[in-house]
């Protein structure tokens, strides 16, 4: 049997290793375009930062250590330019000419191309993406004469690579066509992001898009102009503006691809030619929550798939599980990642659902540095999670894997708050971030916990009794002018003074992260009261609504 994989790195590589561990016997050929068949392409930015210093560190395997410790025929600086699906032959182009290929299986792992803005000025030496280990290379050496730089795009290779730029003491601004940093994160989760990097000196701009790019009149660098006509000199641009599938081999071919030109594949990574499978960034998958199939550029599935599809070629696969898109990144101090189905992913596919926020500890407070783990889940009206977000310095990503862990099992609410989780002080809470979405969406189920959200703001400030039952020094730091302040554990012996300032409306509590609102709701709701408690308090109102105006001053206690 003779399997030809186009395409290394984690697709490909993974379906030509796992092919020879189920066969010795197989001649395996992989074909791959670049000088690199195996590289570490999320570590790039880091090399670019300085955190992986050697070039060769990001290369995992070479020809020659493939061949001796696998047996494959690896050969790099190969390109195949077309298949013959009639002959069940490739056409390739490298160093030895021209030559055609059979195949008895075909893999192919094309990966994603950079996309490039039609805007003038992309040719200019200056600009540059970050895709390759000779991008990284280059781009770490170019930094060496620069002081300055423009990042296109502000996803997640944006994000690392303005950090990395940064950590290399450039001044760098970040550019956003969305009107947020990292778009697939909620709102209120992405300012969290947007605020560390002011934090660090980057120059965030959301909302415009690059323009043009040109020399610059000095003579040194190049001009940005961007979409309302502001511009700025700058030494480097690295465009970051996302990937498109790179699939012209196999729609040439005749293959199906959907709309957005990802190659179709069924649950063993078959294509509609039974001899040929697909892996990678270049294939559509389908979501796990809500059923969307697209491309998802990340490495664990793409590894997941080259081995299912070696697995498929052998005839020992198991079908491909929905994907869930879990994701994580870092900014700076700050961590912040997903998994699932966001609120605007649910909202697009027509899906219901409830939104809770929470922002406790990542450890048990008690003890020296614990920091807040700022976490946001959406939940089914019946309590089944549908995905989650976090963000903060410590502990994120436990929680998110847990959260991911949660999605692949189908939990729910009462899933959620039974998770029996690792718990000493230094590591975690009795009552873990976890679990208390959990609790929090069973009191949603239960009606012993109603909500109110950023969207319900306005409404309130003008139908509704706004209390706020933070301390009175928080209250003075900054407040809704419409709000009166209570502290929570004055609400029993304020309760008619609460009914006459009422006066019949709603009333609508709030606090600083929604725990203290929580308990006051309780109170209100089992008076009579039509109250609400706002989802994640005070720190989601204010990302959420980052243009809300505040007011400050000595705090005017009802009693007063």
């Amino acid at each position: 049997m003779r399997i030809v994989v186009v395409g290394g790195v984690a697709g490909g590589m993974s379906a030509a290793a796992r092919a020879r561990r189920l066969n010795e016997s197989a001649e395996i050929i992989v074909f791959e375009k670049g000088p690199d068949v195996s590289f570490a392409n999320c570590g790039l930015p880091y090399h670019v930062g300085g955190d992986i210093q050697s070039r060769e560190a990001l290369l995992l395997h070479t020809p020659q250590t493939l061949g001796a410790s696998l047996g494959l025929d690896v050969r790099v600086n190969t390109e195949v330019t077309a298949i013959d699906r009639a002959a069940k032959t490739v056409k390739v182009t490298g160093p030895q000419g021209t030559d055609v290929v059979s195949y008895d299986a075909l893999v192919l792992s094309p990966g994603a191309t950079a996309f490039t803005p039609p805007i003038p000025g992309m040719d200019l030496p200056q600009v540059t993406h970050l895709r390759t280990v000779d991008d990284a290379t280059a781009l770490a050496a170019r930094v060496e004469g620069a002081q300055t730089a423009a990042v296109l795009g502000a996803g997640f290779i944006g994000l690392e690579t303005a950090e990395a730029l940064r950590e290399r003491g450039l001044d760098v601004a970040l550019i956003e066509m969305a009107p947020q940093v990292l778009p697939p994160l909620a709102p209120e989760m992405a300012r969290l992001v947007e605020l560390e990097l002011r934090a660090n000196g980057v120059d965030v701009v959301t909302g415009l898009a690059a323009s043009a790019v040109a020399p610059a009149a000095s003579g040194k660098g190049v001009t940005v102009t961007l979409s309302n006509g502001a511009s700025a000199d700058v030494d480097i641009v690295v465009v970051s503006v996302g990937v498109r599938p790179n699939s012209s081999l196999a729609s040439d071919a005749g293959l199906a691809v959907d709309e957005r030109g990802a190659i179709l594949v069924d649950d063993e990574q078959r294509t509609d030619d039974p001899s040929i499978w697909a892996v990678g960034d270049a294939i559509a998958v389908r979501n796990q929550i809500t059923g969307v199939t697209g491309p998802v550029p990340l490495a664990g599935p793409a590894n997941r798939q080259g081995r299912r599809a070696a697995e498929s070629i052998m005839g020992v696969a198991k079908p491909a599980k929905p994907v869930l898109g879990t994701a994580i990144v870092k900014v700076f101090g700050l961590t912040a990642a997903m998994t699932g189905a966001s609120p605007r992913m649910l909202d697009q596919a027509g899906i219901e659902h409830v939104v809770h926020h929470t922002h406790h500890l990542n450890h048990a407070g008690y003890y020296p540095g614990a920091d807040q783990v700022h976490l946001m889940a959406a939940f089914a009206p019946d309590g089944t999670l549908l995905g989650a977000q976090g963000v903060g310095r410590a502990g994120v990503d436990k929680r998110i894997d847990v959260l991911a862990t949660s999605l692949r099992a189908g939990f729910g609410a009462d899933d959620l708050a039974e998770l029996e989780l690792a718990y000493a002080p230094p590591f975690g809470s009795a009552k873990d971030p976890v679990n208390m979405l959990g609790f929090m969406m069973q009191n949603t189920l239960l009606g012993t916990l109603k909500l109110w959200h950023a969207e319900d703001v306005e409404w309130a400030r003008e139908n509704a009794f706004i209390l706020d039952v933070r301390s009175a020094g928080e209250f003075t730091r900054g407040h809704l002018p419409e709000a009166v302040n209570i502290p929570h554990d004055e609400i029993r012996e304020n309760l008619e003074l609460i009914r006459e300032l009422a006066a019949g409306r709603p009333v609508r509590v709030h606090c600083a992260s929604g725990f203290r609102s929580y308990l006051a709701h309780r109170i209100l709701d089992q008076e009579g009261f039509d109250s609400a408690n706002f989802d994640g308090g005070m720190l989601t109102m204010q990302t959420a609504l980052p243009e809300l105006d505040l007011v400050t001053g000595v705090a005017q206690h009802a009693n007063a």
